[in-house]
């Protein structure tokens, strides 16, 4: 399928609107949500149906001409296949028609890309973490999102209400005035909505193609060194010398005291039993609501305050530079995982990226992983073998130097954006650097290589799939220690 591709001059565009539907329309939205969740089942269990009878075949000695047809993952054979069984199938004869086409659109698209992922990552042409074959969702943790590609998509003119295919006209808790500025002067075109159910409400986002120019920076000419941290949420030395900090306001310790109290209230509550079928009484989800009032007044507090950040950096600096931290690993350690998962290190870092590119077409530096920037010296460029974390102030053995560990690793990557423009430094060409103490390798590690976890023979779609049979794609040896992408 062809991708899209917005208008020179032009962006695509997220605006995002929370709804106040009535109890109607609340459930009119729950089921488009349900009937595309449906969907996203079926289309699993009739493509891994294949697979599965394939293997059966295979085991009893049937040639290979002779096995069941693979069956296609693509949207429009998915489509074609739901259309054909949705009037029959029992799952979906008496109720299917209550709800738009696009809600079980969305589903088979969902399923589509999921297999298109499985396969690409099972082929080696897909990077990150390795994935398993789709799985059916559950009803109980599922997420509630349906989106509409077709049909009246619109801002109404009074700037309160939207309207959706089939669940009408809705209410919104917010003005719509940005969007429909921009619609009614000709700048932008809505692309599809979708609406989502989250953090205790529902909210719709627009897609749409907007014209936006860039903005000048404030300082085109300056570049920054961002060094993310716990205590202190990001120290920022740009190439100046100036050093400023932002502290961390820690939403969710804030709230802990609160939390405690709500989660103490819900457990004095009868609530629901999975074993035994009982209810949850009115008074345990009266006391749950508040608790994930709680929760969700945190992660809009969180957002809000990243969403600031961000911005006033972006808009600011020509040139960013921010380490590649490996949070997933960071989340293992017990320790340290409450306050980093509170930070949001891996929120900045994407909120960054499109924002420079985006809005103000300024440059992203990331730092490789096993850049030594708080071991380094700012001063004369010599590295430490060790440097715990308990020691926060780093003392240099070369030339003496005093200071705080975290503005020494800012100024080491605002200083490696000059490195990595004029090809001099750490990671640009090693000749042209001075000559400093790196005692014991400090400056690299050897990533291990783990072996590739293969197929097993109880796993549905057996060692290979479908126009796949490609031998999968191993480890590579890391050729250099200190890159820049």
């Amino acid at each position: 399928m062809k991708k899209f591709r917005p208008q020179p001059g032009f962006v695509v565009q997220a605006f995002r609107f929370a709804l106040d539907p009535n109890v109607t329309q609340d459930a009119a939205l729950r089921s488009h949500c349900g009937a595309a969740r449906a969907a996203y089942n079926w289309a699993v269990g009739w493509v891994t149906a294949s697979w599965w009878q394939r293997r059966a075949e295979e085991s009893y000695g049937f040639p290979e001409a002779g096995l069941t047809p693979w069956r296609p993952w693509s949207l429009p054979a998915l489509r074609k296949a739901f259309n054909e069984a949705k009037h029959t199938d029992p799952r979906f004869a008496a109720w299917w028609e209550e709800n738009s086409k696009e809600a079980y659109n969305t589903g088979l698209a969902n399923a589509a890309a999921a297999f298109d992922n499985y396969a690409k990552s099972k082929n080696g042409k897909r990077g990150g973490k390795r994935m398993g074959t789709p799985r059916f969702k559950s009803k109980r943790k599922a997420r509630l999102a349906c989106r509409f590609t077709t049909g009246t998509i619109r801002v109404d003119t009074d700037g309160r209400h939207v309207t959706l295919p089939r669940l009408g006209t809705l209410r919104t808790h917010e003005p719509t005035a940005g969007l429909l500025a921009r619609v009614q002067a000709g700048t932008a075109r809505i692309l599809s909505a979708t609406v989502r159910h989250e953090r205790g409400r529902w909210f719709v986002s627009f897609q749409a193609e907007v014209k936006r120019d860039l903005e000048r920076v404030a300082r085109p000419d300056v570049a920054v060194g961002i060094d993310l941290g716990v205590k202190t949420l990001a120290v920022m030395a740009d190439s100046t010398g100036e050093i400023r900090q932002v502290p961390n306001l820690g939403h969710y310790d804030t709230a802990r005291k609160q939390l405690r109290r709500a989660s103490r209230i819900v457990s004095r509550r009868q609530g629901p039993d999975r074993r035994t079928g009982r209810k949850p009484s009115r008074r345990w989800e009266k006391a749950n609501a508040q608790r994930n009032k709680v929760h969700h007044r945190v992660a809009n507090l969180r957002a809000d305050a990243l969403h600031k950040l961000t911005t006033s950096v972006a808009a600011e600096y020509g040139t960013l530079v921010v380490e590649d931290l490996n949070v997933a690993g960071m989340l293992k350690n017990r320790r340290l995982a409450r306050r980093i998962a509170d930070a949001g290190f891996g929120e900045i870092r994407r909120q960054l990226k499109y924002k420079t590119r985006r809005r103000h077409a300024t440059r992203l530096v990331v730092a490789d992983r096993w850049y030594p920037s708080s071991k380094t010296c700012s001063g004369c460029g010599a590295v430490k073998a060790k440097l715990p974390l308990h020691v926060r102030t780093y003392e240099c053995d070369a030339c003496g130097l005093v200071i705080d560990r975290d503005d020494n690793a800012a100024l080491n990557l605002a200083a490696l954006a000059a490195a990595c423009m004029t090809g001099t430094g750490v990671a640009g060409d090693q000749d042209a650097a001075p000559a400093v103490s790196k005692p014991r390798g400090a400056d690299q590690k050897t990533r291990a290589t783990r072996t590739r976890r293969r197929t097993s023979a109880g796993r549905a779609g057996g060692a290979t799939l479908p126009q796949q049979r490609q031998t999968e794609a191993r480890d590579r040896t890391q050729a250099e220690a200190l890159t820049l992408w």
